[in-house]
This record gives structure tokens, C-alpha cells and sequence, in this order.
């Protein structure tokens, strides 16, 4: 049985829409998820272990516990609690951002920790409060050494965004399955899905380490 390229022709326009809207879903969730992963990780960073606690809670529960599970608990129970009705989209933002900020998080404790302690001495001594020494002395150079494993994690959420067919979210895979579901046929509209994230993978990648190299230089 032959490739089908005038169904693929058929679904470009759908596909190029998702692809869209799943730039817009990982690039939402990439930037929602570093500043909430931001407090998370400072919170967890506490010297009271009691203070602490919750967001420790928070990283467990979000990385101990499938993106499946999460999307589906967000978009069935706490969208409609809120707004009355489900909204897919909303859903799938509210659950991307809320998981890549468990991961963040990790990714800010450990960059802040990479920084020698004797820096924060420093800049105490010199009269900074220790919210001044972290602002001003301590993040921007721990930011810094963020940036490789931040743009992975943006790779990975490009990737786990497909996971948001599974509640009618109208982006690649959606579309995917509608063409599968149109036409019985398997090749054609997943292989489409693989390439689209593919290409869009391997691009982010390839600025990444575009990225990484001049950090490496300067």
C-alpha cells in the first residue's frame, strides 16, 4: 500500500496550526514554569526544614507523578472549578507550566548552590541584605549556568505537549489522530507528527548549543 502524500496535503494547514499553537503551549509553559520553578526552588531552598516542606511536597508530587495524570486531573477538576467549563487549551498550559516548574526548580536550587558560598559572605559584608546579595549577585551568575539545562528542559516540553491531544488540545498530535481517525490509515499522519517535532527539536537544539558555545567562550 502506497504512501498517501494527498491526504498529507490535505492536513498541512491543520498541521501547520498545531504546530503553532504547540510553540505557543511549550513556550507558555517554559516561561510560566521558570518563574513559578524560581520561588519553588528558593522555598525549597529554606534553612526550616517546616517552611521548606511544601515545596518539597510540590516537586514530589509533580515529578513522582505522570504529565498523563496531571493534564487530566487539571482539565476535569480544576479548570471547570474555577471557570465553570473545561477549557483545553487553559488546561494544558495551567498543566505544562505547573510541571516544568518542578523541574526548574531543581535546576535553580542546584545553579544557586554551584555559586561558592563566599560570594553571599561577601556581599553581606559589604552590607547587602541577603535578598540584595541574591538579586543582585547570586542569580545573575547562576542564570547563567541555568541557561543549557533550561533550554533542555523547553526541548523536553516541546516534546511533552503532545500529551495534550489526549483532552481535544488542538495541536500536532490532535491532528494527528483526527487524520488517523478520517482515514484508517497509520503512516502517514504520525510519521507527519514525528517529523514535525523532530525538525522542531532538532532547531531548538541547534540554538541551544549555538547558545551554550558563546556562555563556554565568554
Amino acid at each position: 500500500m502506497g504512501f498517501n502524500w494527498d491526504v498529507i496535503v490535505e492536513y498541512l494547514p491543520f498541521f501547520w496550526k498545531g504546530t503553532l499553537l504547540t510553540i505557543a503551549l511549550s513556550l507558555a509553559g517554559i516561561v510560566l514554569g521558570t518563574i513559578i520553578g524560581l520561588f519553588i526552588g528558593l522555598g525549597k531552598m529554606q534553612s526550616n526544614k517546616w517552611l521548606a516542606l511544601p515545596f518539597v511536597w510540590y516537586i514530589n508530587f509533580f515529578r513522582g507523578t505522570p504529565l498523563f495524570v496531571q493534564i487530566l486531573l487539571i482539565h476535569f477538576g480544576v479548570v471547570p472549578y474555577f471557570i465553570g467549563e473545561t477549557n483545553p487549551i487553559a488546561a494544558a498550559i495551567i498543566a505544562l507550566s505547573l510541571n516544568a516548574a518542578a523541574y526548574i526548580a531543581e535546576i535553580f536550587r542546584a545553579g544557586i548552590q554551584s555559586i561558592d558560598k563566599g560570594q553571599m559572605e561577601a556581599s553581606r559584608s559589604l552590607g547587602m541584605t541577603h535578598v540584595q546579595a541574591m538579586r543582585y549577585v547570586i542569580l545573575p551568575q547562576a542564570i547563567k549556568r541555568m541557561i543549557p539545562p533550561l533550554g533542555n528542559e523547553f526541548v523536553v516540553l516541546i516534546k511533552e505537549s503532545s500529551i495534550a491531544a489526549i483532552i481535544a488540545t488542538p495541536e500536532i498530535m490532535y491532528w494527528s489522530r483526527a487524520m488517523n481517525g478520517q482515514y484508517y490509515i497509520v503512516w502517514e499522519p504520525y510519521l507527519m507528527a514525528a517529523f514535525i517535532y523532530l525538525i522542531l527539536t532538532l532547531s531548538l537544539s541547534a540554538v541551544l548549543n549555538r547558545i551554550e558555545r558563546r556562555l563556554t567562550t565568554g
